[in-house]
C-alpha cells in the first residue's frame, strides 16, 4: 500500500523527530522575536553543567584583535562597539554590537571543523561571535564576508574538559534577519533568512527545520513536547514565539519574550540520571534591538538588570573596555540599569592556539 505524497513526507517527519530525541549536550536555546512595526528582540539561554565563568563586557571601536590561531592568525580591527556576556573570561558566548547585531554561539554535538595547517588565516572558536559583532552590522553584511571563509575556524578543549569546543552560530539583526552557520563534515554551511527565528542544539539546523514542519502541521494549541530534550525546546520555542502578542509596548514586548525563553529553560539544579547530558539553565539574555537595551538575567538571582548601549561611550578615542563582575555562579545581585557598576579593565585574551 502506498502513501500519498504528503502523509508521506509527515510520517518522515515525525521519525526523523523521533530520531533527535537522542541526550543533548549542554543545551541553550535562541529564538528572535517579530513584533509589530520595527520590534526586534533576540532572547537566548544559557545551559551548562558547571559554572561558565560569565562576565558583562563591553568593547570600543578600534581594538586590535587577533583570532588566536598561531603565527598565521587573522587580525582585525573592530568597526562596532559591543556589549558581551564572556565564558570564562575566555572567549564570547554571546552579545549585541552598537548597530544591534547580535550573535550567539550554542553546543552543537555534530560539529566538525576542517583541519588547520597554520599555512591560512585561523580563527580560534573562542573569538568567533566576536569577529563577527566586531566587524559587521547586519545579517546579510556577515552572511556575505563569511561565504569567502577569510580564515579557518580552529577549536580546543573546553575549559577543564577533555573535549573539543563543538558550536554553531546564530546571528539576527535589527531588522528581524537571521542566520545560522555550523560547520558540518568539516565544511561551513549558512542557512539564512528571517523566518529562522529559532535555534537549538541537536541535531543539525536542516534537521530542525524538519522537526518545525512537523510541529507545524500537528499545532501548538494540540499539543507541545515538554522534555527538556534540544528538539522539545525547539519545537516550544517556535511555537510561542509567534503566539505570544504583537506589541509595540516595550514592558509588554520585554515581558512576553522572557516568558518565553524561561519556558525553554532547564530547572536550576535538575538531575536526569538516564540523561547526564541535560544541563541546568545557568542564565538567559533578552537583546532589544530597537531601543538598544541588553538585559541579563542569573538562575541564582532575584532581578533582571540591563545594560543600555545607547548611552556607552564606544569611540575609538574616548572608549575604555569594561567589565561587569557577575560573581562565581553569576550570584552578584544587580538591578535596574547597570551602566554606572561596570569597571575599567584589560580586554581577555582569547582562548586559542
Amino acid at each position: 500500500m502506498s502513501l500519498t505524497k504528503p502523509v508521506a513526507a509527515f510520517c518522515a517527519a515525525a521519525l526523523l523527530y523521533a530520531g533527535a530525541l537522542a541526550p543533548s549536550a549542554n543545551a541553550c536555546t535562541r529564538f528572535v522575536y517579530h513584533g509589530a512595526g520595527d520590534e526586534i528582540i533576540t532572547a537566548r539561554s544559557m545551559d551548562w553543567k558547571t559554572d561558565v565563568g560569565t562576565n558583562l563586557w563591553v568593547f570600543p571601536r578600534g581594538m586590535q584583535r587577533s583570532g588566536e590561531a598561531g603565527p598565521n592568525s587573522v587580525l582585525w580591527t573592530s568597526k562596532y562597539g559591543s556589549v558581551i556576556a564572556s565564558g570564562y573570561d575566555i572567549s564570547t558566548t554571546d552579545g549585541m554590537n552598537e548597530a544591534g547585531l547580535v550573535a550567539n554561539v550554542l553546543w552543537l554535538v555534530e560539529s566538525s571543523y576542517p583541519g588547520y595547517d597554520g599555512k591560512t588565516p585561523g580563527l580560534s572558536i573562542a573569538a568567533w561571535a566576536q569577529y563577527v559583532l566586531d566587524n559587521f552590522a547586519t545579517v546579510q553584511d556577515a552572511v556575505d564576508a563569511l561565504k569567502k571563509q577569510p580564515f579557518t575556524l580552529v577549536t580546543d578543549k573546553v575549559p577543564g574538559e577533555n573535549r573539543l569546543a563543538t558550536l554553531h552560530l546564530s546571528l539576527s539583526d535589527a531588522s528581524g534577519d537571521s542566520a545560522i552557520i555550523e560547520y558540518i563534515d568539516g565544511k561551513q554551511v549558512i542557512h539564512h533568512s528571517r523566518a529562522y527565528q529559532v535555534m537549538t542544539n541537536s541535531p543539525v539546523f536542516e534537521k530542525q527545520l524538519a522537526m518545525e514542519e512537523y510541529w507545524k502541521q500537528i499545532g501548538g494549541t494540540v499539543m507541545l513536547p515538554g522534555t527538556n530534550r534540544a528538539s522539545d525546546r525547539y519545537a516550544r520555542a517556535m511555537f510561542y514565539a509567534n503566539a505570544i502578542p504583537k506589541s509595540t509596548n516595550e514592558l509588554e514586548s520585554i515581558a512576553s519574550v522572557f516568558s518565553v525563553i524561561r519556558n525553554v529553560s532547564v530547572p536550576y539544579g535538575i538531575a536526569t540520571p538516564e540523561e547526564p547530558n541535560i544541563s541546568s539553565t545557568r542564565w538567559r539574555t533578552v537583546a532589544d534591538q530597537k531601543r538598544m537595551r541588553y538585559f541579563f538575567e542569573s538562575a541564582l538571582t532575584p532581578n533582571v538588570f540591563w545594560v543600555d548601549l545607547a548611552k556607552l561611550d564606544f569611540s575609538e578615542n574616548t572608549g575604555k573596555v569594561l567589565r561587569l563582575d557577575l560573581g562565581p555562579n553569576q550570584e552578584r545581585i544587580y538591578s535596574g540599569a547597570a551602566n554606572d557598576q561596570f569597571k575599567e579593565a584589560q580586554p581577555f585574551k582569547f582562548l586559542g592556539l
